[in-house]
Parts: structure tokens; sequence; C-alpha cells
């Protein structure tokens, strides 16, 4: 049986975020990545991408999805046969987080998910590419496909996040942690501390990109998926 791998998107994203990597991985596995619209709660995301297939699976997660991850690999570790976490973390909601996160929400309602995604997204890439318009613009795009009531619905979810520090020693997965060297929002530090924590756990610094490094750095992010899972890469002048 070919492997089963679920992306698990962040904040504001949907598939279009992995869309190098989901390319990259179909060759050699049954590929899907979880809907998170209508989730409040990560514990109701980690229920949600276990129930995209039956048996075992392989989860993907990018930041809040990556928290959702932890948590499906909590309640169903029997189930999980590879973890990736990519530019995420493990610890509860941070003091003050609430008044930040509260007033991009209230942002949405009032001027629009284009507005949000102006405000938002900046700190989010790499800091020379925070005008360029070929990676602002899809992200851009993936934001407004979204709605404040998602948006909201989402930001619940965060503020309620579980503590999955205690999960991270009790992995028995091989697992991948990926990170942006320039992520500003789950540094380089933050994520070398969950591999470290993670027993066996490796870790894949990606050049030149911040906390959206699977848009920013697809193929680079794609190939240290690739390598991961220890699928062949793509013959030189193939095309593929």
């Amino acid at each position: 049986m070919r492997p089963r791998i679920v992306f698990l998107p962040g904040l504001l994203c949907d598939a279009e975020v992995f869309a190098g990597q989901t390319a990259a991985l179909a060759p050699h596995a049954d590929v899907a990545v979880a809907d998170f619209t209508d989730c409040d709660s990560i514990e109701a995301m980690a229920a949600k991408a276990l129930a995209v297939f039956d048996g075992p699976v392989s989860l993907v997660g990018f930041s809040m999805g990556g928290r959702a991850a932890l948590e499906a690999l909590r309640i169903a570790p029997e189930r999980v046969e590879r973890l990736v976490l990519m530019d995420t973390g493990a610890t509860p909601a941070r003091d003050g987080e609430a008044a930040g996160r509260m007033e991009l929400v209230d942002l949405a309602h009032r001027e629009g998910m284009r507005a949000l995604a102006a405000r938002w997204l900046p700190p989010m890439v790499h800091p020379d590419r925070e005008t360029d318009p070929t990676l602002v613009e899809p992200i851009t795009a993936m934001v407004e496909r979204m709605t404040p009531a998602i948006f909201a619905g989402q930001i619940r979810a965060l503020l309620g996040r579980p503590d999955a520090r205690p999960v991270l020693s009790t992995v028995r997965c091989p697992t991948l942690v990926v990170v942006g060297r320039q992520d500003r929002w789950s540094p380089l530090a933050q994520n070398r501390e969950l591999a470290e924590t993670i027993p066996g756990a490796r870790l894949a610094v990606i050049e030149d990109a911040g906390h959206f490094s699977p848009a920013e750095r697809p193929q680079a992010v794609a190939a240290a998926l690739v390598d991961f899972f220890g699928f062949a890469a793509p013959a030189a002048g193939t095309g593929s």
C-alpha cells in the first residue's frame, strides 16, 4: 500500500501553501490536505486530520497545523507513522497574546481580509520579500479565500491551544522539523528545541526563508520531505 500523507495547514492557509510539496510527493504517496475552515480548536483539527484516511498516516503540519499534528499524535500515537513539523511550536498561549490576535480579528471584520493580509503577512515572510508580488499576492489571495468568521475560529483555536511540550519526549515515530532560517514568528531556536526534545528528530533549516517556508522556498522544502520519506528524487532532466 502506498504511504498516506496528510498535510495540516497553518492559520488562514489552504492547499495552495503546500502546492510545491504535494506535487513532489504525489508520485510516491496518497496525499491530502486537511481543511480546517470549520474548526475552532486544535483538538478538532487533530481529529479532522486523522479522519482523512483510515489506518496509518504520516502528518506534515505547518505552523498552526504543526500544533494540530502534535495533538493528533497525542491522541492516536499508533496511527502516526512519520511526523513533520514546519515552523511551529509546542507552548500554550503567551501572556498578552490574545490582545494582539483579537486586534487582527477586529481588523478583518472591520476592513476585510485583504486589509488583514496587508497587516499580518509582512512579518511572516523573509524581510527581503515583504513586498515581492510573486510571493505576497498568492498568499494574499489565499487569505482572501477565507472569511472573518473562519479567521476568528482559528484564532480561538490558537488561543486555546494545549501545551504540547509533554508530548515531545513521547514521540516514537521518525520526525523531521523544518524551519526557515529567517522565521521571525517561530524562530530557528524554537524549532531547534523541538528537534532536540523529540527523540531522534532531524532538523532541516531552509535558507532564505521566513515563517512561510513552504511557500517561500517550495523546492527546498519539497526536497527535504522527499529525502525524509525516502522517496527517490526525480532524475535530472526529466522535468518532473
